[in-house]
């Protein structure tokens, strides 16, 4: 093949947002098995699709320093969907019919829910790290699981917080109109109300503002003290930051999507105090140890789902060697069957898909990092 032509299929292929890394510039090859990863590799949310794309990376490397999968070495492939539906499903349609054994996404909500169906279609596993709105496994067929947990799980946890510790206090509960954003801010909306808790405020925004004044004045009108925000750090981070500006001194609470240094390069110390649910923190797993120690080793922070998107691997890679097969049918059927042993513990799935990990607990922003809230 000549230079310029390959020059020209490797532009193409970038072009619909999809990374191959193979040998010699192949796309695939039947000595090989390859698997991707699908994300936002770019736009707002780009920080949680290089965390999985890290995550994968050293799975991928450490499986095949241990000998591959069925005698066969992986092959990484990698796409990128903006965190945009529409995005996300022409990504994954160019992922189908490439023999792809394995799809690790996607991470929005919005772009996993849509682009799962493509994958059911086609007959790919898929394994996202971190969409949480229960829809994507309770409406997914038999290929679709997480290794995250879900916003029902999420919401519960943080309503009951919120109820327990902020008795008579007025709340806010506002969302960026998501599917993420929006069904995080009901569940904990619902949960609230179980506990006997009412909003005094419920609203949407529009993310990608960088200007939320309106906003935050309307909180600090309704003499808001807790704001609940179902959305990404990046707006949440802006807003906290505002609300501060004007004097504020309203507690934040969210959820999974602020577990990223970038949200305290956003707030600086208007974060200090910033609650958030998350799943118990991978990286203080005995089990992870070493694969902290190495990604750190290459400057690299295991942060948010970064290690989740590795036992992702971890779990496809176990069942296959027990099915002793990569068709998805066997596959999936032993996910569900069998537990693996992971960076994020010993896990397994239910029928739906859902992991059978430990749920969520909440988690503050201190002195530019987050950790478990004390007890």
């Amino acid at each position: 093949m000549s230079k310029k032509l390959t020059i020209i299929l490797a532009l193409a292929v970038v072009g619909l947002g999809i990374y191959i890394f193979g040998d010699k510039g192949e796309k695939y090859s039947p000595e090989s098995i390859t698997i991707a990863v699908v994300g936002p590799m770019t736009g707002q949310q780009a920080t949680f699709g290089a965390q999985m794309k890290a995550g994968v990376e050293q799975a991928v490397i450490d499986v095949n320093a241990a000998g591959g999968v069925l005698g066969k070495q992986i092959k990484l492939a990698i796409g990128d969907d903006a965190c945009d539906p529409k995005q996300a499903v022409a990504v994954a349609n160019k992922m189908a019919g490439k023999g792809i054994k394995l799809v690790v996404g996607h991470f929005c909500s919005g772009s996993s829910i849509p682009a799962s169906k493509v994958y059911s279609e086609e007959d790919i596993l898929m394994i996202s790290p971190g969409s949480t709105n229960p829809k994507l496994t309770d409406e997914g067929d038999y290929n679709v699981f997480r290794t995250c947990g879900r916003d029902d799980q999420q919401g519960a946890v943080a309503g009951k917080y919120i109820a327990e510790h902020f008795k008579g206090k007025r709340i806010a509960v506002i969302h960026d109109k998501t599917a993420y954003g929006k069904g995080l801010a009901d569940e904990t909306k619902k949960s609230m109300y179980k506990a006997g808790l009412k909003e005094a405020l419920y609203e949407a925004y529009t993310a990608g503002e960088k200007d939320y004044s309106a906003l935050v004045s309307k909180l600090k009108s309704e003499s808001i003290d807790v704001l609940f925000v179902g959305g990404y750090h990046t707006e949440a981070g802006l807003i906290m930051r505002q609300i501060r500006q004007q004097g504020m001194s309203t507690v934040l609470v969210s959820g999974d999507a602020l577990t990223t240094s970038e949200y305290w390069g956003i707030t600086g110390k208007d974060g200090e105090g910033t609650l958030m649910t998350f799943s118990p923190d991978p990286r203080k797993n005995p089990a992870a140890a070493r694969v902290v120690k190495s990604m750190r080793s290459n400057n690299i922070e295991p942060e948010g789902y970064n290690l989740y998107s590795y036992g992702a691997v971890q779990a496809w890679v176990a069942a296959v060697t027990l099915a002793k097969s990569t068709e998805p049918k066997k596959v999936a059927a032993t996910l569900r069957s069998t537990s693996a042993e992971t960076v994020l513990g010993r896990i397994g799935f239910d029928k739906n898909g859902d992991v059978n990990a430990p749920g969520y607990v909440m988690y503050e922003w201190k002195g530019g990092t987050y950790d478990y809230v004390e007890k």
